[in-house]
């Protein structure tokens, strides 16, 4: 390619990046290898390194540069001065004759092409050194949107090259130790994609939380997409199951969040501006960017261009709003989570807690505490105090000095593929964004501790809070012949422990996303009509906005907050309980008072499968019907098994499955296998009954402990009667796993007692059970005990506690 100063996108690819840089190279390589699968990319041309170089000769900018930086280096010249004194060195500049017109040739080819006379495009600047496995170089250099004619045109490419220079880039590549000189800056000319009629975005192939890599993120706002890049707004967020993307009949999103958006970018109107930056409409706020037809195809691009890159990508999405249709403007390697190990990771906790002053999108998993502060304008950034906690706005990459030298980082705008968010991954710094106000709460030297260890939620507490980190291995995991599963609650906490060698999830609790995702009780869904207090009436309202259908925003978020707890673990089987809470539980949902009577003992009361098939509840029972059905038949995840908790009698078994069948959930039925819990004395003396009803039964060890012994399990004047290793408990234990393997059906347990006590774990592998389901904190210490236990078993020789005497 040397001696060519402009080349055109289909002729350039990933072996061009030294001539044209990593964004340029990366987008020739998907016009040119990835079009014919579909994936549309705006065509255009790109200048070369030659070109920089013959521009730096031509105007002799070379030793300007070299004394600019020897002043810096010395300590004889700031920052500021440095980048300000070559921008302007570059821009007094003028382009080679030959380059400046092969520019305008190639400007005009791509205007007639696109039948637009001075065809608006994107001027990029693609720098040989960015977009490297170990560097995102996030926004370092600058990007002109609407650029249109041939002067207009000249002008930002010139911009383009004194970018090179910017404060940040100078700091960036100071901190990533590249010479300054070695660097060499093409710029790609694009064709705009009218997405400031639509939308665009950002989208990772590996979710940028976790690093879970089965799953695509997408970031979404109205208009321009770089008020996601900047974090501007808060945008929408959907995540992608790539491993069911191939399944033409599903529609494998397993999360969509609504972004509040309030702003967007827009092309300017008159006057020298190119863009402006107005408010949303109401109803634009309101809705999603995406339609879910839109989201699974971007899904699908993502796993094209990873699966050609052979990494996790970073892309960069516009939707053109006066022809519908979907293009990739970018695509650079992921260089964070793909630098990790799959093997070694660490997990933070808090060992005490304190007032929690705002909460946002955690990036990160780890804990920071430090001194707040707070700067609102971007001029007083000199002002960051070294190891404080940055609270701002939003940050852009003119902040990056500054955010190497944070303990922490806090904005008031942004989500998980925002500026900020990027660059702290990066530097391996946490950060919570998007909390709306962190600027006007949090004051100025205030003690605080950011936590990015609670899942997906970031939580900024007032205090320095004590925390701890344990360092995980797990490249010494046995295998068992006992499976192991994991008790999941929170889909957050499922992405978290991903890397876990589980057999898939014991029990995964439907009560956690109806209370902390839901939050209203489904009958006040089904029957807003009952509820009178104006202001439960405006929190409904609030929560469910964009639903004409209320029962609707139970049944998708309910969906997809199990289709996101059980992602992790497919194709292993996922345990999914039905509702399990009690009375007075139900009765804190909001509009639950009205729906629930109070009882004097709750934990014996109106729970479980008794409320499915009663008048007061059975509309609600359908809506968790409806979104089961759901995760499995339209989501994809035919691996959800469903299970029926506090089931008393055969007789209460079998009116629960005939409701289950008119809800469309029919026992196997495309694959659905239905599990009873295990858990009332009467389960297991009848259990060869109940084997005749259901395909497996799961030991809840809590509650079969509570009422053997006749102990509240919530008592703590009775905790140390409370104990699962009891005799009594265990001998009930013992003769139904007798039973359920009599009846040729399979036996786990959920219940907290392998967690808690290891001999408990030993007892039953001794007694033969099929699957033990732990907590995440606790796989890794029990696995091992379950291991021994099997090798002792082998041998004769059973650890204590020993196996129990059985009657007769």
């Amino acid at each position: 390619m040397r001696g060519r100063e402009v080349v055109w996108f289909n002729s350039i690819g990933l072996t061009d990046i030294p001539q044209v840089g990593g964004k340029n190279a990366s987008l020739g390589e998907m016009v040119r290898s990835l079009s014919a699968r579909g994936v549309r990319v705006p065509n255009g041309f790109a200048t070369t390194a030659d070109a920089y170089r013959a521009f730096i000769e031509a105007n002799g900018l070379e030793p300007v540069i070299r004394e600019q930086l020897d002043r810096y280096h010395s300590g004889a010249a700031s920052l500021r001065e440095t980048g300000q004194n070559l921008r302007e060195a570059f821009l007094a500049g003028e382009f080679p004759a030959a380059i400046a017109e092969d520019i305008r040739v190639y400007y005009r080819t791509l205007s007639k092409d696109a039948e637009v006379p001075n065809l608006p495009v994107a001027v990029r600047s693609s720098a040989t050194a960015e977009d490297l496995p170990d560097a995102s170089f996030a926004g370092q250099q600058e990007t002109f949107l609407n650029v249109s004619g041939e002067r207009d045109l000249l002008d930002a490419c010139r911009r383009c090259y004194a970018s090179l220079f910017t404060d940040r880039a100078i700091s960036y590549r100071e901190v990533k130790k590249f010479d300054h000189l070695d660097v060499a800056l093409s710029i790609g000319v694009q064709r705009m994609v009218r997405s400031d009629l639509a939308g665009s975005g950002v989208m990772f192939s590996i979710d940028t939380d976790t690093g879970f890599p089965g799953a695509a993120v997408i970031s979404a706002a109205w208009g321009l997409g770089e008020t996601v890049v900047q974090g501007a707004v808060d945008p929408d967020k959907y995540l992608v199951f790539k491993t069911l993307l191939d399944e033409e009949d599903y529609e494998p999103i397993i999360e969509k969040t609504l972004g509040r958006k309030d702003r967007k970018m827009t092309y300017a109107e008159g006057g020298s501006a190119r863009t402006r930056v107005i408010d949303t409409p109401e109803r634009e706020r309101r809705a999603f960017v995406l339609s879910n037809t839109e989201i699974v195809q971007l899904g699908r691009w993502a796993t094209i261009v990873e699966d050609h890159y052979g990494r996790a990508m970073d892309m960069e999405w516009a939707k053109d709003g006066l022809t519908g249709e979907l293009f990739l403007v970018q695509a650079r390697p992921e260089t964070v989570h793909s630098q990790k190990s799959l093997t070694r990771f660490s997990v933070s906790r808090l060992t005490e807690t304190g007032p929690l002053l705002v909460s946002g999108v955690a990036i990160g998993d780890s804990i920071a505490s430090g001194t707040a502060c707070v700067i609102r304008d971007p001029a007083d950034i000199e002002n960051f105090r070294d190891g404080a906690i940055l609270v701002t706005e939003m940050t852009d990459p003119d902040w990056v000095p500054i955010m190497t030298r944070a303990a922490g980082i806090v904005t008031d705008h942004g989500g998980p593929t925002s500026h900020a968010a990027i660059v702290s991954r990066e530097l391996g710094v946490p950060a919570v964004v998007g909390t709306r106000n962190a600027t006007e709460v949090l004051t100025e030297d205030s003690p605080i501790t950011i936590s990015c260890a609670e899942g997906d939620e970031g939580i900024v507490y007032a205090g320095i809070l004590a925390s701890e980190t344990e360092q995980i291995d797990l490249g010494a995991v046995p295998i068992t012949r006992t499976q192991v599963m994991v008790n999941i609650a929170s889909p957050a906490a499922a992405f978290e422990w991903w890397r876990l060698p589980t057999a898939g999830v014991g029990l995964a609790r439907m009560e956690f996303i109806i209370n902390n995702l839901i939050k209203i009780h489904p009958m006040a869904l089904v029957h807003p009509e009952r509820v009178t207090d104006p202001a439960v009436l405006r929190q409904i309202t609030e929560l469910t906005r964009g639903y004409a259908d209320l029962g609707e925003y139970f049944v998708n978020t309910l969906a997809l907050g199990i289709a996101k707890l059980g992602a992790p673990y497919y194709p292993h089987p996922v345990i999914v309980r039905l509702s399990d809470f009690k009375s007075n539980e139900y009765a804190h949902l909001i509009g639950g008072d009205v729906f629930e009577q109070a009882e004097e003992n709750p934990m014996l009361g109106f729970r479980g499968a008794s409320r499915y098939y009663d008048a007061k509840y059975a509309e609600g029972f359908a809506l968790e019907c409806r979104a089961l059905k759901r995760v499995r038949e339209r989501i994809g995840f035919s691996n959800v098994i469903v299970m029926v908790p506090f089931c008393r009698t055969t007789t209460e078994a079998d009116r629960v499955l005939a409701v289950m069948a008119e809800n469309d959930l029919v026992r196997g039925e495309n694959g659905l296998q239905v599990y009873m819990m295990c858990e009332i004395p009467a389960n297991v003396i009848l259990a060869e009954q109940f084997a005749t009803r259901f395909d497996g039964f799961s030991i809840g060890s809590n509650d079969l402990t509570q009422l053997v012994l006749g102990v509240d399990r919530d008592s703590g004047d009775l905790a140390a009667l409370f104990d699962e290793r009891n005799e009594a408990v265990l001998r009930m234990i013992s003769e139904a796993i007798d039973k359920a393997h009599a009846a040729g059906i399979k036996i786990g347990i959920c219940g907290q007692g392998p967690s808690n006590y290891p001999d408990f774990a030993e007892f039953l592998v001794g007694e033969g059970i099929d699957s033990i389901s732990l907590n995440p904190d606790s796989f890794l210490k029990t696995v091992h005990r379950i291991k021994e236990a099997e090798t002792a078993g082998a041998a004769g020789e059973w650890p204590q506690p020993a196996r129990v005497t059985k009657p007769g």
